[in-house]
Formats: structure tokens, sequence, C-alpha cells
């Protein structure tokens, strides 16, 4: 095994390895397979999904091998995901959707700060663009509220329009327009000149 993995989780892995799943694979073929299962966590870490990742990623990776179909490809990575985490795909994104359904409404304002925090990000940082700002502060909001990126995102313009009366993505993007393209412009000027 090839790949650094966080030493709390190396019991799981080498479990993973041993398993039956991970039993038939080569090391490289192994790695590539666990490499996925991050993603797929990543991804409903994210967005709360995994299936339309998960079968692109099975696809791509029983194309290159020979006599795995992507049934097949998508059963090794969903086993050793479970073997990994503990958990099953379907479950881990359940957790997150009760984690949510479950906040308070202190726990909802607690949003706000995350939300109102991104114009002074696009006016004082280097370059930042809305999106990038409102992904990043979503990012600390999810992870201080233990739920998905997009769930922070939901909750932090639900809260931006209860207390400032205007959508945070209007607001957002006047930002973006009086600070960030200014930046990009000026930058453009400069390569041409």
């Amino acid at each position: 095994m090839d790949i650094q993995y966080d030493p709390k989780e190396m019991d799981r892995v080498l479990g993973a390895r041993e398993s039956y799943s991970g039993r038939l694979l080569s090391d490289p073929d192994f790695d590539e397979a666990m490499l996925i299962t991050c993603i797929l966590e990543k991804e409903i870490q994210k967005t709360g999904r995994f299936d339309e990742k998960l079968n692109e990623y099975a696809g791509a990776y029983a194309h290159t091998r020979k006599n795995l179909s992507v049934v097949k490809a998508e059963k090794i990575i969903r086993d050793l995901f479970k073997e990994r985490t503990g958990m099953w795909m379907n479950d881990v994104r359940k957790v997150f959707v009760q984690r949510e359904e479950g906040l308070t409404d202190i726990q909802k304002r607690a949003a706000f700060p995350y939300a109102s925090e991104i114009g002074p990000m696009i006016e004082k940082g280097n370059k930042i663009s809305f999106y990038r700002a409102f992904s990043h502060q979503a990012k600390n909001c999810a992870t201080e509220l233990n739920i998905t990126d997009l769930g922070a995102k939901r909750i932090m313009s639900a809260q931006f329009e209860a207390v400032k009366g205007e959508k945070l993505y209007d607001w957002g993007k006047s930002h973006e327009e009086r600070f960030y393209k200014p930046q990009i412009e000026a930058d453009i000027i400069r390569l041409l000149f």
C-alpha cells in the first residue's frame, strides 16, 4: 500500500485489505479502489449524495480491468468503503441528513457569521470569487455543525436573508462585481501590456 492514511484509520484499512473484496485485488488496484472510497466520502460530506459519482468511478475502474463489470466494481468499492469507514455509504448519507434535520434554531443562527464573512473575503482577499468564498465558508460552517457543505450553504443563505433582508447570492455577487472583477481585469491588462 503506497497511500498515506490517517493513522486513526490504519486498522480499518488493513481490515479492508484482508476483506473478501480487498484480497481479490492487486496492490495498485486496491490502492486505486481505496482512493475512490475517499473521493466518495468527500462527495457525501460535500453534497449528501454519492450515487452518480459512484457509478462514474466504478465505470472508470472497471473499464481498465479485464473481466470486471461495472456492477462488480461498484460492489468492490462499496465493500471497501464499508471496511474503511465502518458504515455503508447510504448510512453515512443518512447521518448527515438526520444531523441537518435535527439542528436547533440556535445552531442554525451560528451559520450567519460564516455567511457575513463572505463579503470581507471577496473585498480583502486576493482574487477570491463569490463562489470560492461561499464554498470556503460553507465548508467551515459544515464542519462546525457536522453537516454537509450543501446543507451549510442552504442554512447560511436562509440565515443571511433572515438577518439582512436580502439574498446572500445577490449580496455576494455585488461584492464580486465591486472587488473581484477589477482585480481580474487588472491582471488581464497586465498580461496584454
